[in-house]
């Protein structure tokens, strides 16, 4: 298994920050750049594969360490140079060695099989490593939910801390940087998994907002609402919440009336998580919960399970209900041999898996609602959908931009229990705004005992224990 390598900014001298491939984090947890690893399956004996390094390095880049440093440093068995490693491997008298060889299911890139010199003296297979290793990390273990745990800790303080200093007339990027702030200077996390979003009024609409073409610049206006998706990374493995809260502090009456429909959505979701519930059955539960609050609130009309089988859903919440997490913020094994396919349909054909939950699997659990003028005025147009809209009650809404309301959610053999914690009725963050400390017993609506969070209920989680 081939690790990853320094990568130049373009075409200059300067160089990315270097974050190790996943694979090999996974396996072997290793910090540098121009490693190679090997397991032996047979017996479990665990091999890496060192560069050489030249004499200069010691001068840029510190003490140039030896086999024995990094056999103790990542508790393997066997530590040797890179340009030793066809010799080591024949000698190992393996009937074949495995690489990885396939496709990621969210990207569409193909992952090419490694080759190094003297391979060609070898027995290579490459139909099996892909899937197999990429069906372990679905199933996390009881240290990768440690570490889940520190992230959504972590992220969900960020999150508050961001809460608490939002003021009217900021600059979104203002609030980006006190999650950065926060979560590197109190927990160590350097980087954050994916492109912090700050969005603010009608920014809320866009899925992706945050990037080199919008980053975080529009200022926090008085009456809006704000949607902030960051999470942050430690070792390797990422949160990724997304909170949404008016910018002065106080919910108006229609934008608690958007927010309790997803909030609704999120909360029926996670009850309704166990082993063996289709994971495209609850992307329809959510939409059943987003429409009928809609309707409630008379933004539409009509039969909502009509609206699921028109396609309405999509309109509303384009993307999918959530993704694997662990590594990767979007997690491998969604899709491949065995598994339901994509579903072709508005919004479904966005879900990043179609499985059946399993225990032991972390999948994000996120709703949302959006008023977004590019799926929004075309459908007022449309008799297939202007038909469930009033338009007229819907317009004082698309200046609002939209809703998401995010937690990281581990499967349990029983159920499901979030890692996130942070305030999510319209009573807890007005409170929490209003300088409330959290978390807090006085204002929350379910007593911190009963919760199953990151503080109170990762101790339900078999394997974890919570100091």
């Amino acid at each position: 298994m081939q690790g990853g390598d320094v990568q130049p900014v373009y075409t200059t001298d300067g160089e990315q920050l270097f974050r190790q491939e996943s694979y090999l984090h996974y396996l072997f947890g290793v910090n540098e750049d121009g490693f190679w690893g090997a397991l032996d399956v047979r017996n479990g004996r665990s091999m890496l594969f060192m560069p050489r390094l030249p004499a200069s390095y010691g001068v840029w880049m510190g003490v140039i360490q030896g086999p024995d440093y990094y056999k103790a440093k990542y508790a393997v068995d066997e530590v040797v140079y890179v340009d030793d490693m066809a010799g080591v491997l024949a000698a190992a008298g393996a009937p074949c060695i495995h690489l990885l060889s396939g496709t990621n299911t969210d990207s569409g890139t193909e992952v090419q099989p490694p080759s190094f010199e003297g391979s060609d003296t070898l027995t290579l297979e490459t139909a099996t490593l892909f899937r197999e290793i990429n069906e372990a990390r679905v199933h996390k273990t009881p240290g990768e939910i440690v570490l889940m745990k520190y992230v959504n800790h972590l992220g969900s303080r960020a999150h508050v801390a961001m809460m608490q200093g939002c003021k009217p007339g900021m600059m979104e990027y203002q609030a980006e940087s006190i999650f950065r702030h926060f979560t590197y200077s109190k927990g160590g996390c350097r980087n954050q998994g994916y492109t912090c979003i700050a969005a603010s009024g009608s920014n809320g609409a866009v899925l992706h907002y945050g990037h080199g073409g919008a980053p975080n610049d529009a200022q926090m206006r008085e009456g809006g609402l704000v949607l902030f998706d960051m999470g942050c990374e430690y070792y390797r493995y990422g949160s990724d919440i997304t909170c949404s809260w008016p910018v002065n502090g106080k919910f108006t009456p229609q934008q608690a009336l958007l927010y309790n429909a997803v909030l609704d959505a999120h909360r029926s979701v996670i009850a309704a998580m166990a082993p063996g519930v289709s994971w495209p059955e609850l992307h329809s539960l959510a939409y059943r919960k987003i429409l009928g609050g809609l309707a409630a609130g008379g933004l539409l009309q009509g039969d909502v399970e009509e609206m699921i089988a028109a396609e309405v859903g999509g309109l509303f919440m384009p993307h999918g209900l959530g993704h694997l997490i662990g590594i990767d913020t979007h997690d491998v094994g969604g899709y491949g041999d065995g598994f339901p396919e994509r579903i072709q349909r508005p919004g479904y054909k966005s879900l990043r898996t179609a499985r059946q939950l399993e225990a032991g699997m972390i999948i994000t659990v996120e709703p949302g609602c959006y008023f977004n003028p590019v799926l929004l005025l075309p459908a007022f147009e449309d008799p297939v959908h202007s038909k469930f809209l009033v338009k007229e009650a819907i317009q004082p809404f698309m200046a609002m931009g939209g809703v998401r309301i995010e937690d990281n959610v581990v499967v349990t053999e029983t159920g499901s229990l979030s890692l996130t914690d942070v305030p999510r009725t319209v009573k807890e963050i007005e409170a929490v705004m209003a300088g409330a400390h959290w978390p807090f017993a006085g204002v929350r609506d379910t007593p911190v005992e009963q919760t199953q969070n990151s503080i109170a209920g990762v101790a339900a989680v078999p394997g974890i224990a919570v100091d």
